[in-house]
């Protein structure tokens, strides 16, 4: 999705327009996140970016999305870019390492520290 949402229409007010992009947006990654994986694949990751425009966008976390759409929002921007593609996600084990120290973390009593 690449889409250029307007944050001020002329007779709605600017709360319920912002809630309409967050809708919008909310609604994409559900949709996108219901699609069937392919074969050898986890999950479905994606990459984001939003800005004031195409060429000023900067990437964003898939969590931070709605949170820089209400900075711009505050900023009294007239209109917000946002951009998402869907791509591949693999889950990463951990190392040995780090299940080590969680085991010696387990092993702890509660009650004697």
């Amino acid at each position: 999705m690449k889409k250029n949402f307007p944050l001020h229409v002329e007779g709605k007010h600017p709360d319920r327009v912002l809630e309409a992009v967050k809708h919008d947006i909310r609604k994409y990654f559900k949709r996108e996140r219901g699609r069937a994986v392919p074969k050898g694949v986890d999950f479905w990751d994606f990459d984001c970016k939003v800005g004031l425009n195409a060429d000023t966008a900067e990437v964003v976390r898939v969590g931070a999305v709605i949170e820089a759409v209400d900075a711009h929002a505050k900023s009294s921007a007239s209109s917000v870019y946002v951009e998402i593609l869907s791509k591949h996600g693999m889950r990463v084990l951990k190392t040995s390492a780090s299940q080590d120290f969680a085991d010696v973390q387990d092993d702890t009593p509660y009650g004697n520290t």
